[in-house]
């Protein structure tokens, strides 16, 4: 029966001053951005809303001043009103970005907050980790120095199989390299095991490279780890840099191991393993020629203690360490990182890089990966801290690359490039990151490595930690984006119209034996708007991606959804939806009355042919509208057929409003004739070339100003 073990607890601090509180008001201080998407359409529905009120007023006083009877001036209003406001698009909305997320979870991206779909899409800066998000995160150690030379380290992943290569030849592992290779083996929390034919790595990437090169050279890590028992250790933190571990010799004797950055390492050595002082120009000189090669290089050194320990402090690896050597990790970048920064680089939308290796590693990396120039340099997290934030603003602007950066500079970073107008993306894994991910635009957090602090501070989760999945995310989101913009352009002309309908209707129609002459009733349009709505607008969150989509700038965060181009075709498809209805309303109402059919039954198919033609406007119109600038016939007619299936349900819809009694019943309609259904299909198909003539010049116009 094992001995029961004992402990001491000590209480160094408490609540907020502990680091778990110092992150808890860090992520209080980081402020929720509000997404530039729920901005305006919030913008463009205060706008309806203003502008619904103050026509229906409008029309209201008209039609009482032109003798309407006051319950017909009520109606009159009442059923702008209805038409104007579009009831489908909340929910057309909702059920853009609804697909929008889906599809981004085909790709790897998991979106815990809606609105993340498109604001991703809008993304103007990608501030990403490098390690197992730009790179494989398959750490091997690749090269070795000790004081007596460079040595070469063959094999690939964590197999534990290669050889020691010097001038390259192979040789057998001097000494001083067996001491350094002991040393990472022993300062190490990871381990690697074959399972199922893999190799498996539990623990640290890094330390798990360390053992390997062990394994490959040294052989037999399990049973060094036995021999040489641990007492205790100071693990890895970020701020210090570094790992020390306590054990016991085979002898009885304790060692003292460190591991961790050259620059923390070597101010604490005072010898080699020869005997001879540190010559600090030299090691430096040799961490920088390895870093410029993209290795990340971890220093080791060790000490004998002069008197026996319990625990290992701080204190006890303040210095007097023999200086054992230098190990380079090489964690290759991933190809398709490469080729997805290249992606948002077409796009407009600037990658930055922000890693805790040594600055020439960084920098080394950041050139291979695309972010980087033989002119540039990077930025450590030293230079950060003295920089004020004006000063960072320019630097954050200006540099791609930021090496030995905690995860604290990052919320920084975030706050400088919004404080210039950008929409930034942020990612992280760490506790340390959830304030950074929170301030973030779009937060977005590891799935394989991250921590649950982080990931309920994000707004997306990637579940294969790849910068691939956060460019195929970006795409995703702006698909989404020109999707709903395509249901914005679809819904409003016709809301338009009816405003426009009925305000001609009041002012300029006749009063019929003292009845008003109305082209719809309220329950006839809300026939249109949700019917149509679910039936056609719909189908346009299914649309494929525009041919250019990545090869356009970001849009600006301040960008009205209803812009320019939105307002113009919205004005445009309105009047010659009005346009038609009102002419065939008339015709329709008073070919009748020639005929000898009663005036309440004109009317009423009067008002059926407005609504038939209405909804075949909204048919063709729904054609053109699966995109915004370029041909039907580019895009392809038939590669969404979601589109016809909307319409053909919708025409079958149409004909029971038509012809079915129950129906004429319920919402005033009656049957029409082939003749009337022709015309109606005539007019309506006018849309087809005028918004076909419309993106041909606009198509020109954008060309010429490009």
């Amino acid at each position: 029966m094992s001995r029961p073990a004992f402990g001491t607890a000590i209480v160094v601090a408490t609540g907020m001053r502990t680091e778990l509180g110092r992150i808890s008001t860090l992520l209080r201080e980081a402020t929720e951005i509000e997404t530039p998407l729920t901005k305006q359409i919030a913008k463009v529905g205060r706008w309806i809303t203003v502008a619904i009120l103050i026509v229906s007023a409008i029309l209201f006083a008209t039609g009482l001043a032109r003798g309407y009877p006051p319950v017909d001036a009520i109606l009159a209003a009442i059923t702008l009103a209805v038409g104007a406001i579009p009831e489908g698009l909340p929910a057309v909305i909702t059920i853009v970005l609804a697909i929008g997320v889906r599809r981004m979870a085909a790709r790897r991206a998991i979106v815990r907050r809606l609105p993340a779909v498109e604001t991703l899409g809008s993304a103007t800066v990608i501030c990403s980790d490098k390690t197992g998000t730009l790179t494989r995160n398959e750490m091997m150690v690749q090269q070795i120095w000790t004081p007596s030379g460079l040595y070469h380290v063959t094999g690939s992943g964590y197999a534990p199989t290669g050889e020691l290569l010097q001038d390259g030849r192979p040789i057998a592992p001097p000494s001083d390299v067996l001491e350094l290779l002991h040393a990472g083996a022993l300062c190490n929390d990871s381990t690697v095991h074959l399972n199922n034919g893999s190799w498996v790595v539990t623990g640290d990437p890094t330390e798990a490279a360390l053992e390997v090169a062990a394994q490959k050279l040294a052989g037999d890590v399990a049973g060094r780890r036995r021999a040489w028992p641990r007492i205790d250790a100071i693990p890895f933190e970020s701020e210090r840099k570094f790992m020390a571990t306590l054990h016991v010799t085979p002898d009885g004797e304790q060692v003292i191991f460190l591991k961790g950055a050259p620059e923390v390492v070597l101010p604490r050595s005072m010898r080699d393993a020869a005997g001879a002082p540190i010559d600090a120009a030299r090691i430096a000189g040799q961490v920088e020629a390895l870093a410029a090669q993209g290795l990340r290089v971890l220093a080791l050194a060790a000490k004998t203690t002069l008197h026996p320990l319990q625990e290992l402090r701080e204190e006890d690896v303040d210095g007097g360490f023999v200086f054992l050597g230098l190990q380079g990790l090489i964690d290759p970048p991933r190809s398709e990182a490469i080729a997805a920064i290249a992606a948002c680089h077409r796009a407009g939308i600037v990658v930055k890089m922000i890693t805790g290796d040594h600055a020439s590693t960084a920098l080394a990396i950041g050139r291979q990966l695309g972010l980087a120039d033989e002119g540039s340099r990077a930025v450590t997290g030293a230079e950060l801290e003295r920089l004020s934030d004006d000063e960072l603003i320019e630097v954050a602007r200006a540099s791609n690359v930021f090496a030995r950066v905690a995860p604290e500079h990052k919320l920084r970073l975030v706050r400088a490039l919004q404080r210039q107008g950008e929409v930034v993306a942020m990612t992280g894994d760490g506790v340390n990151d959830a304030p950074a991910l929170k301030q973030a635009d779009i937060g977005v957090a590891m799935g394989i490595t991250g921590t649950a602090v982080s990931k309920e501070s994000a707004d997306i989760v990637l579940a294969d930690d790849n910068f691939a999945s956060i460019a195929a995310a970006v795409e995703e989101g702006r698909r989404a984006y020109d999707n709903l913009v395509k249901s914005l352009a679809f819904i409003l002309p016709t809301n338009l119209a009816f405003a426009l309908i009925f305000l001609v209707a009041v002012v300029f129609f006749p009063v019929e034996g003292g009845n008003a002459l109305l082209p719809m009733l309220p329950t006839q349009l809300l026939w249109i708007n949700l019917v149509s709505a679910v039936t056609l607008a719909l189908p346009l969150a299914f649309e494929a991606m525009e041919p250019n989509i990545m090869r356009r700038p970001p849009r600006r965060p301040d960008a009205p959804v209803f812009n320019r181009f939105v307002a113009f075709r919205t004005v445009l498809v309105a009047l010659l939806i009005a346009a038609g209805t009102l002419g065939l309303f008339l015709v329709q109402y008073f070919s009748d009355l020639e005929r000898g059919i009663a005036p309440e039954v004109a009317l009423r198919e009067a008002q059926t042919m407005a609504v038939t033609v209405v909804t075949l406007f909204q048919v063709f119109y729904l054609i053109q509208s699966r995109s915004l600038r370029e041909s039907i016939l580019k895009i392809g007619l038939f590669s969404n057929p979601w589109v016809y299936v909307g319409i053909g349900v919708l025409l079958v819809l149409q004909a029971g409003f038509i012809y079915l009694p129950v129906m004429n019943l319920l919402f005033g309609t009656a049957p029409l004739s082939a003749t009337s259904l022709l015309e109606a299909l005539m007019v309506a198909f006018v849309i087809v070339p005028v918004i076909a003539v419309e993106k041909a010049i606009a198509s020109r116009l954008d060309r010429a100003a490009s």
